[in-house]
C-alpha cells in the first residue's frame, strides 16, 4: 500500500496546526464578549400587559378625568421610567372608559373641556382639532381617526390599563 502522493511538509502542517488552535483560541475569546453584547435584547421579561393607575375604581365619575401613570420601560442595556396618560370616565351603561390622549392628526395632546366655545368635548389646540366625550373626531376638524382607548381591568380596587389600541369607527 503506497501513502498518499501528496505530503505535507514541517511549515504546512505548523501553519495548518497553529492556524487551528488559533482558531479554537479567538473563538473561546469572542464567545463570551458576543454572548454579553446579545444577551440583553434575548433576554425575556416577565412583565405584565397591564400597569396600575393611582385611581381607585369608586372614585371614577362621568366626568372625564386627567390619570397620569408611571411604568418601567426596559430597552435592552436602557431601563427609564416612563409617564403616559389617559382620560378615564364613566359612560351611560356605567362602563369605564380609558382615551388616549395623543390627537390623531398629528400627536398633540388633547384635553377635556379647555375650549371655551365646546366645553363637553375633548380639545387639541395644535390645529383645533375635537373628538365627543366618546373619543369620536368630529367631522370637520383636523382629526382624522377618534382617540385611541386603552383596554382596561380592575385589580383590588385599582384601575388597571393596557396598551393604547386604535379604534376603526371613524366620524
Amino acid at each position: 500500500m503506497s501513502m498518499s502522493k501528496h505530503r505535507v511538509s514541517r511549515r504546512q502542517f505548523l501553519t495548518y496546526t497553529l492556524t487551528g488552535v488559533g482558531g479554537f483560541m479567538a473563538a473561546g475569546m469572542l464567545m463570551p464578549m458576543v454572548r454579553f453584547a446579545i444577551d440583553p435584547v434575548l433576554t425575556a421579561e416577565a412583565g405584565g400587559d397591564f400597569i396600575a393607575t393611582p385611581l381607585k375604581i369608586k372614585d371614577i365619575t362621568a366626568e372625564p378625568q386627567r390619570v397620569d401613570f408611571t411604568f418601567e420601560q426596559k430597552d435592552a442595556w436602557y431601563t427609564s421610567d416612563v409617564t403616559n396618560t389617559a382620560w378615564v370616565y364613566k359612560d351611560e351603561q356605567d362602563n369605564i372608559v380609558a382615551l388616549s390622549p395623543v390627537c390623531k392628526h398629528l400627536g398633540c395632546t388633547v384635553a377635556w373641556g379647555t375650549d371655551k366655545t365646546h366645553p363637553e368635548q375633548f380639545f387639541c389646540p395644535c390645529h383645533f382639532g375635537r373628538y365627543t366625550k366618546d373619543g369620536t373626531n368630529v367631522k370637520g376638524t383636523p382629526p382624522i381617526a377618534p382617540l385611541d382607548v386603552y383596554p382596561l381591568q380592575e385589580k383590588d380596587g385599582l384601575l388597571y390599563l393596557g396598551k393604547a389600541e386604535p379604534r376603526t369607527k371613524e366620524a
